[in-house]
């Protein structure tokens, strides 16, 4: 592990076009949008420019397509500081979004896949880049078997996490190789159901039903901050600092790329969350994904503010370079 900690992201990556509206438009409904944003994005992108931009030293895993919107999304993470050497190009379209941004920073997203249902992970430079990576960071826009592979692929005793986003259910040999699920409440009540078969009456019996599955749950609550439960212990709440948001698009995205790097780096997981929540909680007053992430130094001036060393918390999964939090072979 470097000072920095390394992170690789096995992810999406797509073309965001985002409009300004005043409220999202329902079934049958045509609004007119006072603004169009046009930026690179995707939950494995912008998780590893999140990454990057908070220190560690990052690699992003993915597809895209063998165009010129796959050229430029390419040299946008680079210039952020993500190494895309194992980025792939492919005969397929680079992913697309289309994003609705209400006047409360609210959004209702529609995602073309494109490049990355392509993702596979087969090749020898992928696994030795997940194996000598501290952590591990995926999500669900990209095929499952990709998912499971890269789980299988990091090392003994360091961490995969998985930031089941969007919600679908999980196989039990993805279940198996989890160390931290990353969920909002809807995500959480979602993989609940899957397990009991039933609805989950609220957060706190949705993350017990998790942990049943998993050694660590973080659930992220938007303004109302996050909850970091382990096996065997309390669960811990965060509470998120007071802003007014204007765009929320790469708020769970900051998130879990600031978390993953502070674990990477060996933060505790409290002071993970804490900077994770520092992060989402600028990002979501800029407007834009990759556009709003914060650097390291923003992120710690905002720690600093929203929570001082009288708020200090204990718990929390150990560091990322245990094996500890459940890490398997």
């Amino acid at each position: 592990m470097t000072s920095r900690g390394a992170v690789v992201v096995v992810g999406s990556i797509n073309l965001d076009i985002a409009m300004r509206v005043t409220r999202i438009p329902t079934p049958g409904e045509t609004v007119l949008a006072s603004a169009m944003i046009r930026s690179g994005g995707g939950k494995g992108a912008n998780q590893a420019v999140a990454a990057a931009l908070a220190g560690a030293e990052t690699t992003l895993i993915g597809c895209v397509g063998g165009d010129n919107v796959g050229a430029e999304l390419r040299a946008a993470l680079a210039s952020a500081g993500v190494r895309t050497d194992l980025l792939d190009s492919v005969e397929a379209p680079t992913g697309t979004a289309l994003i609705s941004v209400d006047s409360a920073g609210e959004n209702a997203i529609v995602v073309a896949p494109g490049a990355n249902a392509l993702l596979g992970m087969s090749t020898p430079q992928q696994h030795a880049r997940i194996a000598a990576a501290d952590v591990v960071l995926a999500q669900l826009e990209i095929p499952l078997p990709a998912v499971i592979a890269a789980a299988h692929a990091r090392a003994h005793g360091k961490l995969f996490i998985l930031n089941a986003a969007p919600s679908a259910p999980l196989p039990a040999e993805l279940w198996a190789r989890i160390d931290v699920l990353v969920v909002n409440e809807h995500e959480a009540a979602d993989l609940a159901a899957s397990i009991a078969a039933t609805s989950a009456d609220g957060v706190e019996r949705a993350i017990e039903l998790l942990l049943g599955r998993v050694p660590c749950v973080l659930v992220t609550l938007g303004s109302a901050g996050a909850i970091l439960a382990r096996r065997g212990t309390s669960p811990v709440r965060v509470p998120a600092p007071v802003v007014t948001a204007i765009d929320t698009t790469a708020a769970g995205d900051t998130f879990c790329g600031v978390f993953a790097a502070a674990l990477a780096r060996g933060n505790d997981a409290v002071e993970a969350v804490r900077l994770a929540s520092a992060a989402a909680s600028l990002a979501v007053q800029r407007p834009g994904a990759q556009a709003s992430v914060p650097t390291a130094e923003e992120t710690r001036a905002q720690r600093d503010r929203a929570y001082p060393p009288a708020s200090d918390l204990s718990g929390g999964v150990p560091r990322a370079a245990t094996s500890g939090s459940g890490a398997r072979a």
